[in-house]
Formats: C-alpha cells, sequence, structure tokens
C-alpha cells in the first residue's frame, strides 16, 4: 500500500517535465500589469503580471532584463515574452520572462522620458552648469564618426567662417551597442589632453534606434562632467537627444554647431572696417581738439605777455615767503611753549622728587608700624596675664597649699563618695607636700543640713 504513495518532490518533478513538454508554455506572449517589482542586488527582476481577474509571478534575470531600454515599475502595462515553468522548492508555477516591452509605448521612447526625469531631478540640466562658449576659440574638438556626412559638414563650415582655428576629430562609434561608450572615453579623453577650447558632439539625422547612443546615461555623465564646454549636435533640427539637454548649447544641426562654435570671418572683416572707420573719425577729433587748445594757448597772456606775467609771479612768490616766515615764527613760538610745559611736567616727576616723597612716607609707616606693635603686644599681655590668673584659680595644686587633699582607692580612681570606700579600704591621699597611704577605719554619711 504505501508503495502507492509519491514523495512531494517525485510529484512537483512530474508536474515540471510535463509543463516543460507542452510546446504552448515554451513560448508564451502574455500583457498584463506589473506589481510587487523588486529589483534584487544581483540584478534579477522579480515581479508580479496581472489583470483583473489573475495574477501570474515571474522572474526576469539579470542576462535577460541588461539591455533592457526602461525600468519597469509598479502599474506599468507591459508586453512580455518567455515560459512557464515550476519552481521546485516552492512547488509553484511562474513565469520567466525572456522579453519585455512597454504596452502602448515604444520601449525606446518611455526609456528617454524615464532618463529625462532622472536627470532633470538631478539638476544636470539647469542653467547654473552651462559653461560659456567662448567667443573666439583655439583650437576645436570634434567628435563624431569620421566617415559621416556630418563631419564634412563641420569641417567645411569652420574653414568657410573662421579659417584660422585649429581642428581635430576625435572619430567614434555614433551608433550600435559600442557607441555610447566610444563617445564617452572620447569626451574624456578630449579633457585630459587640455589643449580644447569647445567640443562639438553629435553625427547626422536617423531614426531614434540609430541616434540611441546619444540618449544614453552614460554619454549625458561625460557631458556634465566635462571641464570643456561641448555644442551638441545631433541629428536634425526636429531631433532631441538626452545629450542636447545637458550640452552647454545645442545646435540644430553639425552644420549650425559649426556656425555657433566660431564668428563669421565676413562679421569679423565687417566689424574690422567699423573700428578702423570709428578709430580715424576718434582720432581726428583728438587732433582737431588738440590744435583748438594748442591756439588757445598761443592766444593767451602768457605768450603775448611773458615779462608782465613773471613779475606778478615774484609778487607771488614774496607774498609765499613771507607768510612763510610767519608760520615758522608761530611753529617756533609754540614749539618752545609746548617744550615749557613738557620740562616742567618731567621735573615733577624727576626720580630725586619721588625718592623724598617715598622717604617722608618710609618714615611716617615706620612709625606707625611701631606703634601698632606696641600698642598689640600689650594688649595681647594683658589678655596673657588674665588667662594665668584664671589657671592659677583653678589650679588643684594651688587647693592643697590651703589644706586640701585628694583622695584615690587602690584603683587611681578619685574618691567622690563614702560609697566608693569600706572599712579596711587601703587609700592614697595626696597632699601639698607628698603621698600618705590609709586604712578606712570608720564609713559614716556625712549630715549637710
Amino acid at each position: 500500500m504505501k508503495s502507492d504513495f509519491l514523495t512531494v518532490s517525485a510529484l512537483t518533478k512530474y508536474i515540471k517535465r510535463k509543463f516543460e513538454t507542452d510546446r504552448h508554455l515554451r513560448n508564451v506572449w502574455l500583457k498584463g500589469e506589473i506589481s510587487n517589482f523588486k529589483h534584487h542586488s544581483r540584478g534579477h527582476m522579480y515581479l508580479t503580471i496581472k489583470d483583473d481577474n489573475a495574477r501570474i509571478q515571474a522572474v526576469m534575470f539579470a542576462g535577460s532584463n541588461r539591455y533592457l531600454k526602461f525600468k519597469p515599475e509598479n502599474g506599468m502595462k507591459v508586453l512580455v515574452k518567455g515560459e512557464v515553468s515550476v519552481f521546485e522548492p516552492y512547488g509553484q508555477y511562474q513565469l520567466y520572462i525572456q522579453q519585455m516591452e512597454p504596452d502602448g509605448i515604444g520601449a525606446l521612447y518611455l526609456a528617454f522620458e524615464q532618463l529625462k526625469d532622472k536627470l532633470y531631478r538631478e539638476g544636470v540640466f539647469e542653467e547654473a552648469h552651462k559653461k560659456p562658449i567662448p567667443q573666439y576659440p583655439v583650437h576645436i574638438g570634434i567628435i563624431t564618426s569620421p566617415t559621416g556626412a556630418a563631419v564634412r559638414d563641420i569641417i567645411t563650415t569652420l574653414d568657410r567662417r573662421y579659417p584660422i582655428v585649429e581642428k581635430t576629430v576625435i572619430p567614434v562609434l555614433v551608433q550600435g551597442e559600442n557607441a555610447a561608450s566610444s563617445i564617452r572615453r572620447a569626451i574624456e579623453f578630449a579633457n585630459e589632453r587640455g589643449n580644447f577650447d569647445v567640443l562639438i558632439v553629435g553625427r547626422g539625422g536617423g531614426s531614434i534606434e540609430e541616434l540611441w547612443s546619444f540618449n544614453e546615461e552614460s554619454v549625458a555623465k561625460a557631458i556634465f562632467a566635462s571641464q570643456i564646454p561641448i555644442i551638441s549636435a545631433v541629428g536634425h533640427e526636429t531631433d532631441t537627444t538626452i545629450s542636447d539637454f545637458v550640452a552647454d548649447l545645442r545646435a540644430p544641426t553639425p552644420t549650425g554647431a559649426a556656425e555657433l562654435a566660431v564668428p563669421s570671418r565676413q562679421d569679423l572683416l565687417e566689424r574690422v572696417d567699423q573700428l578702423r572707420n570709428g578709430l580715424s573719425r576718434e582720432l581726428g577729433g583728438l587732433v582737431q581738439e588738440a590744435e583748438r587748445y594748442l591756439n588757445r594757448i598761443k592766444q593767451s597772456y602768457a605768450f603775448r605777455y611773458p615779462e608782465m606775467l613773471l613779475k606778478q609771479r615774484e609778487q607771488e612768490l614774496d607774498k609765499q615767503l613771507e607768510g612763510l616766515s610767519k608760520a615758522v615764527v608761530s611753529t617756533v613760538d609754540r614749539k618752545r611753549l609746548e617744550y615749557m610745559n613738557l620740562n616742567r611736567r618731567l621735573a615733577m616727576q624727576h626720580p630725586k622728587k619721588q625718592l623724598e616723597q617715598a622717604g617722608t612716607r618710609l618714615v611716617f609707616l615706620k612709625e606707625q608700624q611701631s606703634r601698632l606693635m606696641k600698642e598689640k603686644i600689650e594688649r595681647k599681655y594683658n589678655q596673657w596675664n588674665q588667662a594665668v590668673e584664671k589657671l592659677t584659680l583653678l589650679n588643684p595644686l594651688e587647693t592643697m597649699k590651703r589644706g586640701f587633699a585628694l583622695p584615690y582607692n587602690a584603683e587611681g580612681e578619685i574618691i567622690k563618695t563614702r560609697k566608693q570606700v569600706m572599712v579596711k579600704d587601703i587609700i592614697h591621699v595626696t597632699i601639698k607636700d607628698g603621698n600618705l597611704t590609709c586604712e578606712v577605719l570608720d564609713v559614716e554619711e556625712a549630715n549637710r543640713e
């Protein structure tokens, strides 16, 4: 009977083989809504695909999801392709996703909008980060395909507008799987060299798939990190890429990028002519003004009457000398008065005067000290005599001199009451000039009334 029972593992393996041998479950196309989405640290994506009435667990391993152009999110409608199988440890069937597309919107467009929103929230597009394009660049780096029409348009336009500028083409891939990393490395290379004034990054027109390398985050971050100003020149005027938003300046076409990168030679020549004409007019005006000034000098009083002018200057010199003499005398008198005041103040502060005053003060302090010490000694002596008299009155020896004695029992205790001794006890009596050893013959109670 026991041989009729299956183990759980055996049953699960049997069911899994049924799923794997069913050709309808090997190539399943589903559409539904994503929920419970989780992107594991190892790269795998775990999610649930659901509609209004049912749901199925799904997993998309890192090897399949690494090429997704968008980021799946909860609530997103998607079209998925995969196979249905059983996950043995839990005994549950689930969908193993191999491909995923947004439902109702292109994957590339969705990826474009997601990256655009992410970089916008990071502040990459802010005008505060835009670097100014130099007005007269010396060396321009051109990052594009070396064989496309874009590079020819850029070089032709630069030669026509500003032939003195130095040009260096940094060849890159502009489409395909490795294009983004190629563009990123070229931007980093240009910054490492550090001899470019501006970079033109772009290519000719194409579909969104062909232009996609300029929508990659790595390219956007490289443009943002560039210390050299970058002009984005991708596609036609209607094409817009992430690179256009990040770049310091967007050009509608590669040709437009070249026009924005350098000034026009014709415009510069016209500007030089304007400056030359303006300089001529300015110099002519200065010369005319100088001639008028020279004529005024020639007609001045000094040139017509130089002797009279000299006499006037001599009179003015005499007045100045007289005023100077008075000022010197006044200054000397003022300084002499200041000297006398200072000398008087110095005499009052002379060390000899201060020593005399200090000596008088010292004699006074010594006399005061002697008087105070004498008074204090007398006061302390009187206090000492009073203390000696009090001690004398309290001294037991003084009491003995008047005929009193101190009795002690055999233990050396002073006998204060008759209860401390008994008849025939031996006691010791201390008198003025010695000690007595006595025997108690009788003990009587005294009547003190």
